[in-house]
């Protein structure tokens, strides 16, 4: 991860551990990663913030390192149990509550646990996402083309899992690729080991993206329903997809979270990588909120 952390394995379910980094001392921020990444998109943030908190990092389940189970009935990745493992892992490292932040699919992790546990979650930072309801309704006509993944994995297992395999790297490098305004954050190194760890976990990424066209609606519609929202402090760093696709990005956001810090970027998609320093300002002023 970076000098300073440790690594080890946490179990967090019956069948399910993690890898996970932590460093530092001091309160504990939890940090998740997102698609098509592990941990390690965390290392400079990570380093910062170790400064003055426990920093804890961990590959979610169905990816790097961590354990990848079965998802014999599309609940296994969705992200209520994400998010249970979250609270597994915090508790099991001595924190019963904790600052959370995600980037991308972790950042879907860390709202679902957020509504579910807010005992636990004391502050909560989201990078580039959407809430998963309101992600499938913004995306209309022509312009969801940009997000042909949310589709295709969507999709009842096999298919999309023997498309992907077959041009594994073409696949998640494109997203590599296109969602970065700086190549050069992403080093070559750090590339190939993202490549290699979305290569060898294709199907539980997949179940991942599928749990978020099915109980994860449900589960944030039920929600929606009964009028549950995020009850800490939220802030939320994302690009202008509201302009792009024809959306209020900061309104959505406010239905789920009222006390909101919504600030738009100008850097690409791997904002922890592209622009950490700013990152890091985000979730300083987050945390002193």
């Amino acid at each position: 991860m970076t000098t300073g952390f440790t690594e080890q394995r946490v179990t967090v379910a019956d069948d399910v551990s993690l890898h996970v980094a932590v460093g530092g001392s001091g309160s504990p921020v939890v940090l998740l990663h997102g698609f098509p990444q592990t941990h390690l998109m965390w290392r400079h943030v990570a380093a910062d913030l170790a400064a003055d908190h426990t920093v804890i990092v961990p590959d979610l389940r169905g990816y790097g390192a961590s354990d990848k189970p079965a998802d014999p009935d599309g609940h296994a990745y969705s992200k209520r149990t994400m998010g249970r493992d979250v609270v597994a892992l915090a508790r099991a490292l001595g924190h019963e509550r904790f600052a959370l932040a995600g980037h991308d699919r972790g950042a879907l992790v860390a709202i679902r646990t957020g509504l579910d546990h807010p005992e636990a979650v004391t502050h909560l930072a989201s990078l580039d996402v959407l809430p998963t309801l309101d992600t499938w309704d913004v995306m209309r006509g022509t312009s969801a083309a940009v997000g042909f993944h949310l589709y295709l994995m969507a999709q009842p297992p096999g298919l999309p899992e023997a498309m992907i395999a077959g041009a594994a790297d073409e696949f998640f490098g494109h997203f590599l690729d296109v969602w970065a305004t700086d190549p050069d954050a992403i080093p070559a190194d750090v590339r190939a080991e993202y490549l290699r760890a979305s290569r060898e976990a294709i199907p539980s990424i997949v179940a991942d993206y599928r749990a978020s066209a099915g109980v994860d609606v449900a589960h944030d519609r039920a929600d929606l329903e009964s009028g549950a929202v995020l009850r800490m402090p939220v802030t939320v760093l994302q690009q202008d997809w509201g302009t792009a696709l024809g959306f209020d990005a900061a309104a959505r956001w406010r239905a789920w979270a009222p006390d909101l810090d919504h600030r738009t970027v100008t850097c690409g998609h791997f904002m922890a990588e592209e622009a950490p320093a700013d990152v890091v300002k985000a979730l300083r002023d987050l945390l002193a909120r």
